[in-house]
């Protein structure tokens, strides 16, 4: 990464989840009718390098790499074939294509109860220096998992591995994590207490030129409220158009 980028993902180190949706909440421009995702990427639990949230754990924030899983029975997508770009050539695994200083975020099929990481595959991502891994499905081996100190979140754990439904289909594409389209490059905000964030990467910069103008009006809202002001009153004082 740029020394640039690196001084973006640093400042935002000083924000909560919660901050990063505030801000992308103002500045997502979404059809009529539909619903505010802000950049929230739900329903997942840090499983390494402690399980369950914490405020003690560090963020991890850093640019997405991606793999998308598919049914074992399904035939890999004509853009994924082995020698494109997106596919995984002969005589090689997926984990090997892991991404250094990225966030790798795994897409697994919503109906699939295997996992599709383990701790073989989590102690190769930390030799090639992932700073972390999100999965949308199933982890498992978490004793190996923690022993390696992979930052790790994931929906839930299986007992069973990947070679029972899933297969990896693609690499470096958009994937669904919820409902929320994830592209590589994209940033990956995981903060181990509040939960996990995706900002798109052309609205990084804006992101941070507004976050820090919504954080001061929020501090002034909470120091009227805790003086006794009503929150009506303090949002209209205080909460202004950015």
């Amino acid at each position: 990464m740029s020394s640039s980028i690196d001084q973006k993902l640093a400042e935002l180190q000083k924000y909560s989840a919660c901050d990063v949706s505030d801000a992308l909440l103002k500045l997502q421009k979404l059809p009529a009718g539909t619903a505010a995702r802000a950049g929230h990427l739900a329903d997942f639990t840090p499983f390494s390098p402690s399980i369950g949230r914490n405020a003690t754990q560090p963020k991890i924030i850093a640019p997405a790499s991606t793999f998308k899983f598919i049914s074992k029975d399904d035939r890999i997508p004509p853009s994924a074939e082995p020698g494109d770009s997106h596919g995984f050539p002969a005589g090689t695994h997926w984990v090997d294509f892991a991404k250094p200083g990225t966030i790798a975020v795994l897409e697994q099929p919503a109906d699939q109860h295997c996992a599709v990481l383990g701790g073989i595959m989590a102690v190769r991502m930390k030799v090639l220096g992932v700073r972390g891994v999100l999965v949308n499905g199933r982890v498992r081996d978490l004793a190996e998992i923690n022993e390696c100190k992979l930052p790790v979140w994931a929906k839930g754990t299986s007992t069973v591995g990947s070679g029972a439904e899933a297969k990896p289909g693609a690499r470096d594409v958009p994937v669904d994590v919820g409902g929320v389209t994830v592209s590589p490059g994209d940033i990956i905000f995981c903060d181990p207490l509040e939960g996990v964030v995706a900002i798109p990467r052309e609205l990084l910069d804006q992101v941070l030129e507004i976050m820090p103008k919504l954080v001061a009006m929020d501090d002034k809202v909470k120091d009227a409220v805790s003086q006794g002001m009503s929150v009506f009153d303090a949002f209209k004082q205080f909460r202004t158009k950015v």
